[in-house]
């Protein structure tokens, strides 16, 4: 969808301590072939805290740098994929109670590692509808642990960070406006992260911790490879073609890459080589060190080139995202004035 009035007014990002891979190696979590191709330097581990937390902390930093009375906000979208600390329980409402007023509704989204994207794309169709002026506060947040997830080894070529980010949307002023965003389903691939096994009773029925490489072998054993990898670059590539020319801007006019925190063989596979995006144009160099946030890395990578100086009046960024099921999305984000906390100190300063 091409957006009229969705701009962004505020980043937060809540990242803990960085644990490096050679560390991890040292003490046994990790073998260094867990990570080999990756290119990974570390990962963010929460020692204690739960996502919501962390999420909630990350929203309080971006409606704080919006200059937006919590008590204003008019909705919360809050994605994830893992655990979120509790049984049966509203994580989305957790944060609202947190970090917002009571006015807010509360909403939890789970497209997995597109979830982060899927809420921005739902926060720009309530935004361009409304009638009167409108605030939306989008976040994602993920712990990855065992004795669930190994986050050296439950998914090999990515390591996951833990962590959170958020974004605040306004229908009438930011920092940056938002031209489009775009989505792309094939649930023909759903398959890929379900595997053969049957419906389990209880979470890790199959397996402790996760194994996604073994899910991916018994699905790809019933499709052929090449049409599952033909499938998902497609996918991708459409929702990124879409969105440019709901923006009307070329490849060639973005600034900056936004992409998924993925190790480097896949990043390379996927991204860079694949769209020719010079790594250099993405933030890489520094989440290499964060690892996968699960639905936060677009607004993680927003919030770090928002805090570090690197947007300028003028630019152009494009947000790429990818979830199982499958789901692609793409966004287009023209900077229209320098935020003002650039060269600031996050809450967290990864």
């Amino acid at each position: 969808m091409r957006c009229e009035d969705v701009f962004l007014a505020g980043t937060g990002r809540w990242l803990p301590p960085v644990r490096t891979v050679a560390d991890a190696v040292a003490d046994g979590s990790c073998t260094a072939r867990a990570v080999a191709g990756t290119q990974m330097t570390g990962a963010t581990v929460s020692a204690d805290l739960a996502a919501p937390q962390m999420a909630a902390l990350a929203v309080r930093e971006a409606v704080a740098r919006a200059f937006v009375d919590p008590d204003t906000v008019d909705r919360l979208l809050y994605a994830d994929v893992y655990y979120q600390g509790h049984d049966m329980w509203a994580p989305a409402s957790y944060v609202q109670r947190e970090a917002l007023g009571a006015r807010a509704s509360a909403v939890e989204l789970r497209q997995m590692s597109n979830g982060g994207m899927a809420a921005l794309e739902l926060a720009a169709v309530e935004l361009d509808a409304a009638r009167r002026p409108t605030t939306v506060v989008v976040a994602a947040g993920d712990r990855f642990c065992l004795p669930g997830i190994d986050r050296w080894a439950s998914d090999p070529g990515t390591v996951f960070g833990d962590g959170a980010a958020a974004l605040v949307l306004s229908s009438t002023t930011g920092f940056a406006r938002l031209r489009s965003v775009v989505t792309v389903a094939d649930p023909g691939l759903e398959g890929m992260h379900r595997g053969l096994d049957a419906f389990g009773p209880a979470p890790f029925s199959a397996r402790e911790p996760l194994d996604v490489k073994t899910c991916q072998r018994a699905y790809l054993s019933t499709v052929p490879v090449a049409q599952a990898v033909t499938r998902t670059a497609s996918g991708q590539r459409r929702a990124v073609e879409r969105a440019l020319a709901e923006a009307g801007v070329e490849f060639g006019d973005v600034d900056w890459f936004l992409v998924p925190h993925f190790g480097r063989r896949r990043l390379d596979a996927v991204y860079l080589e694949a769209f020719g995006i010079p790594v250099e144009r993405t933030t890489w160099s520094w989440f290499r060190s964060v690892g996968h946030l699960g639905a936060a890395d677009q607004f993680a990578g927003l919030d770090r080139l928002a805090q570090d100086g690197s947007l300028r009046a003028g630019q152009r960024v494009l947000l790429v995202g990818a979830g199982a099921g499958f789901t692609w999305s793409a966004a287009v984000v023209e900077v229209l004035d320098e935020p003002w906390w650039s060269g600031s100190v996050p809450v967290a300063a990864h």
